[in-house]
Formats: structure tokens, sequence, C-alpha cells
């Protein structure tokens, strides 16, 4: 690690530092992006103003074109939230009461409630300690117990692409063909990434994500869209996304919500993808450097062969956690614990625990801390907080 040091100042939000040279670093930082995009996405919004069509204004279509586009996907339905992304599909599928529905423990609760709020059972799966990601090993072992259990069936997995990686879609796919089971892909924390040079939104038969802000791909508020490899299960999503309504007959056919993306969610996603390459780029740069300068205090994130991650959030692993954390809030680095607990161990959801526990995922939740990662921070940031970890787990050393 290269030394140095800097003044840094306490900022009044409590997110940021403030070095030497009047740099802050931020976990996210939407106000530079916002700068940067001003004048498009202000005559994009403008342009909503003036047309009046709030909700499935012209927006909606190019922007459902747009990504279906990037990601090679048949179809792209674009929906109010991420929640709304995941659960949509499996109503769709009509999976609910008696189902079974394939997780990993290791992610946020939206995942979990989509299962339970379509009436399903959530099954835990465990996670590979290299990549976070769902264990295709423990999934075919979750598999086989609700078999042999015979109160639930399995009808659904729902792998999730932590922190920006692809789950390994190539097993997890022939698992849920061996089994007639459907797969709905979380990506949440992944558009832009890649698996063997196929995108995110295309790795499953159905991909669900989300725009929030801080995503890589993030609108103003709560957005989401569904990806879809099969035309003919989006016009089942359109109709439950308007209350599942008919368009022709203005007749509820099946059972909806109200889970629209408005026009103006829109337009910000359509002007920010303009530059959305070039921020996954930085992304990915920015990534590599935090791995060439920590791999040897702490463990960084692995992927499988032929993954590209979309760098979402970049996280590492280490018995020093608590020391790290420390070392970096006195510095006025900001960090965050993704995640403090697997789903198992929250009260709403220990009814659906497995008996023997998730040891990955428990160790996970010990260990894992998420240092800043954002295509406005500079490399001279990422130095920094390098050195700060560094010199936080040499002294911790024995």
């Amino acid at each position: 690690m290269r030394g140095g040091s800097a003044t840094v100042t306490k900022d009044r939000e409590g997110d940021v530092a403030t070095l030497e040279s009047g740099e802050k670093i931020q976990f996210v930082d939407l106000k530079k992006q916002y700068q940067r995009l001003k004048p498009l996405i202000d005559r994009r919004i403008q342009d909503v103003l003036d047309h009046g069509a709030y909700v499935n204004g012209p927006e909606i279509g190019e922007l459902e074109d747009t990504l279906a586009q990037r990601a090679g996907a048949e179809k792209v339905i674009t929906v109010a939230s991420g929640t709304d992304a995941l659960l949509i599909p499996l109503m769709a599928e009509g999976i609910g009461e008696g189902d079974a529905v394939f997780l990993p423990a290791f992610t946020y609760n939206a995942t979990a409630n989509a299962v339970i709020m379509a009436g399903a059972t959530p099954v835990f799966v465990d996670i590979d300690p290299e990549t976070y990601n769902m264990d295709p090993d423990h999934l075919e072992h979750q598999i086989a117990d609700v078999v042999a259990e015979g109160r639930n069936f399995p009808r659904a997995i729902v792998p999730v692409d932590l922190f920006g990686l692809p789950a390994d879609y190539h097993r997890i796919n022939k698992i849920a063909e061996k089994h007639n089971m459907f797969v709905l892909a979380d990506a949440a924390q992944s558009l832009g990434g890649a698996l063997d040079g196929q995108n995110v939104g295309s790795l499953a038969p159905v991909t669900a994500t989300s725009f929030f802000p801080s995503k890589t791909l993030g609108a103003y508020g709560d957005a989401g869209a569904i990806f879809s490899r099969d035309g003919d299960r989006a016009q089942v999503w359109e109709s439950i996304r308007w209350h599942g309504t008919d368009p022709q007959k203005k007749e509820s056919i099946r059972i909806g919500m109200n889970g629209r993306m408005d026009s103006i969610q829109a337009a910000v996603l359509l002007s920010k993808l303009t530059i959305f390459d070039e921020e996954l780029a930085v992304r990915r740069n920015l990534a590599a450097l935090y791995t060439t300068q920590l791999d040897t205090y702490v463990q960084t994130p692995k992927a499988q062969e032929g993954a590209l991650s979309a760098w979402g959030l970049y996280s590492i692993v280490s018995d020093s956690r608590e020391a790290i954390q420390k070392a970096l809030q006195d510095a006025d680095i900001p960090s965050a614990i993704y995640y403090t607990m697997p789903l198992h161990q929250h009260r709403a959801f220990t009814p659906y625990a497995p008996k023997d526990g998730l040891p990955q995922c428990e160790a996970m939740s010990e260990k894992i801390l998420t240092l800043p990662l954002h295509p406005y921070l500079s490399e001279d940031q990422v130095m920094r907080v390098c050195d700060v970890v560094c010199s936080a787990v040499t002294r911790n050393s024995p």
C-alpha cells in the first residue's frame, strides 16, 4: 500500500469525508451524476410535463424497447418497483399456496416478501462463500428435502445476483429443467452484468430488476422492470400491472395491482442510459483497483468463470470487520453491512428457517463489509479507502 495522510473534517450529513484536496468520499453520489446529465434530464422531464401523460406516456414504451434491445430479451415490462417486478411474474405463473419457492437467505428481504405475498412458501438456500450467490449444491439438497417432506411442491427458483455478480445460471437452469421448475432471476443489483457474453436480463426465462436510486441504473424514486424471453408472458404482466384489466374490454380478467411505472421515472432512466456503459466501465476499473490493493489483506469478491459483474456494490470479508469499520468511521469514510443477518434469522421469516441453519449465510453476515463504489469516485479516493482498510487489518493482526 502507498503511504500518505489527509486532513479530514466531519460533514454534517455524516456520510462523506473531506480530504485536503477538498474531495469527498461518498457511498453513492447521485448529485454529481445529475449535474453531468442535468440538461438532458431536465429536458426529458419537461417533455413529460408538456405532453401531460404522466402514466403510460411515450417514454414507457421507449424505455421498454431500449432495455429489451440492450439485454437481448424478447420483451420488457416496466413496473412501479423492484418488488412488483418479483411479485408480478410469480402471480402470472399461478405460484401460490402449496408451492415452494427456493431463494438464497443472504439477500434483501424484498425477495422473500414477494414469495410470501404471492402465497407461496419460501425455502432458504445457503450461499457459495466466494461468490456470495446461491449454492447450486445446497439448492439440490433443499429441493430433495421438500420433495421428501411432501407438504409443498417445488415450483420456482429465485436466484439473486448479489452485489452485481450473476448467479450460476448454467447449473441453476439445469436443476430447474430437471425438476420442471420456473426460474425468476432477481437482478436488482446486477443490471449491466453478463455471463459468457450473455447480458443480465436474458440469463433466465424471466428476470426482475430494481431501479431504486442507488442501483447501477437508478430512477429518482421507486421503479423496476421485468425481462422475458417469452413475449406471451409479458402480455399477462401488462394486465396484472394495470389492475388485471383487459385493455380492450376494460374488464378485470385476473387479479392485479397498480404496478405501473410513471413517465417521469422512465424519462430519468432514458437519460441515464446514455452514459450507462461508461459508468459501468468506471465501476469495473475501480473494483479492479480495490481488488489489487486489498486482496492480500481481506477476502475480495470472486466470480465464476465467464461472469462479468456490474459491481452494484463492492463487499469484502474479514475477521477484522469491526476494526476496519471503526477505522473507516474515524476517517469519515462511509461503509455499510449488507447484510447484518440472513433472512432466515429475521423475525418475519423464522417460520421458514431450516432446522439445521445455513452456516455460510450466517458466517458471512458476521464478516462482510461494503465499501464505497460508484462512477464518480476517483482512483485517489479508492486508494485512500484501501490505505485505511489495510492499516486497520495490519493493526488488528496477531
